[in-house]
């Protein structure tokens, strides 16, 4: 049977960076692989961004823009039937930050792919530096992805202080608590590390964590509703005015609660530039494909106020 490989986490804490560094190592071992791409925007970016991984032991498939429950399983259960008579051993699923995990699990317990795949690890990726204050949904969201976890792995690990490491596990405990989870995460369940320093072991143990059966209080709403996805195309911004862009929307009550920026830029030797931005850090790293797109994603988005910061 193909081994499913689940990576979540909220919008921004880092999946699709962590979903390289897995994907390579899974390669490295022999493995042939199939990323599944979920992205919330109408532009599947972080398609884009796995584009270094491809090759003879990899490819990927996409699920891209906001739809539907129904509609997105019909669209996840056609996806992972192609990929069936395709020869992975493996596929890793990144769904997009505010996917019902749910919903994967109903997916791969129906007939017939539960005779061609089996569950591997759930691995949740959470922020080392996650706000203090999230929304009530964005709250929910946090437990609901991280409860059947394996293993969190904490991201921004070297930025922070050990006491905001331990902060960020507070925080998810209090998430869990609130959504009334059965699950609580012992000692050894959340790794705070440098990613650049993760040994073949520590991936080893990731790829061997498993999951855990757990239930929490649902909390109805409309996630695409109160989440919304911004797309913006052929701004022209430069690397440095795509950051600056980005640095005046977290700061600009006006536009809503902006919870991440992510895009490209030309770089000005050639080749692209990726931007992956929260209220916490903003990073810009050479990526080998790319297009003028911007995605804004928050609650409460204001398009043309997030318009007219872009523009400057």
């Amino acid at each position: 049977m193909v081994q499913v490989d689940l990576i979540t986490g909220f919008l921004g804490a880092g999946k699709t960076t962590f979903l390289r560094r897995y994907v390579r190592y899974l390669v490295q071992q022999g493995h042939k692989v199939c990323i599944l791409e979920n992205d919330f925007g109408a532009v599947n970016v972080d398609a884009m961004l796995v584009q270094e991984v491809l090759g003879p032991g990899c490819d990927v498939e996409t699920i891209s823009g906001g739809c539907d429950c129904d509609t997105h399983q019909r669209r996840m259960r056609t996806k992972l039937i192609a990929m069936a008579m395709r020869g992975f051993d493996r596929v890793v699923v990144e769904p997009s930050g505010i996917f019902d995990v749910d919903e994967f699990f109903d997916i791969l317990r129906d007939d017939p792919l539960d005779r061609w795949y089996q569950l591997g690890s759930v691995i949740a990726i959470v922020d080392a530096l996650l706000p203090e204050t999230l929304s009530p949904q964005a709250e929910y969201l946090l437990a609901s992805e991280t409860m059947n976890a394996g293993c969190v792995l904490l991201s921004r690990a070297q930025l922070a202080a050990p006491a905001q490491c331990a902060a960020a596990a507070a925080h998810l405990e209090r998430a869990l608590e609130a959504a009334k989870s059965s699950r609580r995460f012992v000692p050894g369940e959340i790794l705070a590390k440098d990613w650049v320093a993760l040994t073949d072991a520590d991936l080893a143990a990731l790829a061997a964590c498993g999951y855990r059966q757990a239930s929490c209080e649902k909390l109805h709403f409309d996630q695409h509703a109160a989440f919304t996805s911004l797309c913006f195309l052929e701004l022209h911004l430069t690397p440095q005015q795509l950051q600056a862009a980005a640095q005046r929307l977290f700061a600009a009550p006006e536009c809503g609660q902006v919870l991440r920026v992510k895009g490209f830029a030309p770089a000005p030797a050639g080749g692209w530039l990726e931007l992956n931005a929260t209220a916490a850090g903003c990073t810009l790293a050479p990526i080998p494909q790319g297009q003028e797109v911007v995605i804004v994603i928050g609650e409460g988005l204001d398009k043309a106020a997030i318009e007219a910061k872009l523009k400057g």
